[in-house]
């Protein structure tokens, strides 16, 4: 990190009571920054785990280990909104939401962001695993790039693709050229409490939960159909009904549990969900992974909604990108079409694209979020399937 730009530079960090963002504080301050500690207190319910007292508390003693300020930030009301009642909605109408993408845009990089910028800092910091890279307005369109973290099984930028420049330009990352066990090397010469803590799993901020026990609380359990895909009926090929589950709302595609098969077949492999019906109550199965991808051929259009390009400017839809719908997936050669005839206005949003893949994909569910990239490893932005 650059020691001139350190100089008299207010950081407002992110400290979710881990080890990434406490490392991240200390490189920052070790590097000259004035930093401040912030822990962000999202909505917890009451039914729910209660882990996040210690989290707050592995926070301060971080700030008191390396001697800056700690401040308290209660963003449970636009939590509950943003995220939760977003990701109730959509699991309602049957697609398949991505909470941690809606925590970061509305959350640490909105409300948490905004209220970072009001207390007069230059810049917020968090301990996701991405990169950033500025350049210069005069050779480029745009002053910084979002780049995928060193660490390529850790990188998280599939969950910042709805950062704009507003946001990316006084965003630090101060990780993201390390990796992991780096990462851990480091906690333990700065000394820090969190240096042995375990990675946090599970939903942002509620922490590792039961997804059908959450949805539960807010959607009632309705007791629907499991029907095995016709072309694996023998006879007339019409779906058949082989067993039970408890809403099709609980459940996405590509899912191998929560739902219970009654007729059992000699093959004995698992079972697949390729299609689900919300109106009807009912799930499609197929078994074997490689089933999943009988309906997937190559240049079959995906859409994609609410489109956000990072850069605020169309890329050139002549090149081949590569694409992701899911975390860590590996990364697939896609062409980009518009829907519009309009394909070279700059715009920072586009109500819809078409992303066609090289190779066949399976499991492709609506409301997931399709992330974008370079072969040298920017993140252009995304959207979501519809």
């Amino acid at each position: 990190m650059n020691s001139q730009l350190a100089k008299k530079k207010k950081v407002f960090v992110g400290l979710s009571g881990g080890v990434d963002s406490s490392v991240s504080a200390a490189l920052l301050k070790k590097a000259g920054y004035e930093i401040t500690g912030v822990f962000i207190k999202g909505w917890h319910p009451d039914w729910g785990p209660c882990g996040w007292q210690e989290d707050r508390l592995d926070a301060m003693r971080v700030c008191a280990h390396l001697g800056i300020p700690f401040r308290d930030l209660d963003l449970s009301r636009e939590y509950k909104k943003e995220v939760v009642d977003y990701m109730v909605s959509e699991y309602k109408a049957g697609r398949t939401p991505n909470p941690d993408v809606m925590c970061n845009q509305k959350i640490k990089f909105g409300a948490f962001f905004d209220w970072v910028m009001a207390q007069g800092a230059n810049f917020v910091a968090t301990g996701h695993y991405a990169q950033t890279q500025n350049l210069k307005r005069k050779t480029q369109s745009y002053s910084s790039k979002l780049k995928i973290s060193k660490d390529l099984n850790k990188d998280q930028t599939y969950f910042l693709w709805t950062l704009t420049q507003h946001e990316l330009s006084r965003t630090l990352f101060p990780i993201g050229h390390l990796i992991k066990p780096a990462v851990r090397k480091l906690a333990k010469k700065f000394g820090l409490p969190t240096a042995e803590k375990k990675d946090s799993q599970g939903l942002c901020f509620v922490g590792k939960v039961d997804l059908p026990d959450f949805l539960s609380h807010f959607l009632k359990p309705k007791k629907g159909k499991v029907l095995l895909a016709s072309n694996e009926v023998e006879g007339n090929g019409n779906e058949k009904e082989i067993g039970w589950h408890d809403g099709a709302f609980f459940l996405t595609i590509s899912q191998r549990h929560g739902f219970t098969i009654t007729q059992k077949t000699p093959a004995d492999e698992p079972y697949y969900i390729v299609a689900k019906d919300v109106k009807k109550n009912t799930i499609t199965v197929s078994q074997g992974t490689k089933r999943l991808n009988l309906k997937a051929k190559p240049f079959c259009p995906v859409l994609l909604r609410d489109v956000n390009w990072i850069s605020g400017a169309l890329p050139d839809f002549k090149k081949i990108y590569l694409a992701r719908f899911r975390y860590r997936q590996p990364l697939q050669e896609i062409k980009i079409k518009s829907c519009s005839s309009q394909t070279t206005t700059s715009l920072w949003q586009s109500d819809c694209l078409q992303i066609e893949f090289q190779n066949p994909q399976g499991a492709i569910a609506p409301g997931q979020s399709l992330v974008i990239y370079t072969k040298t490893g920017e993140c252009l932005g995304g959207g979501i399937i519809v």
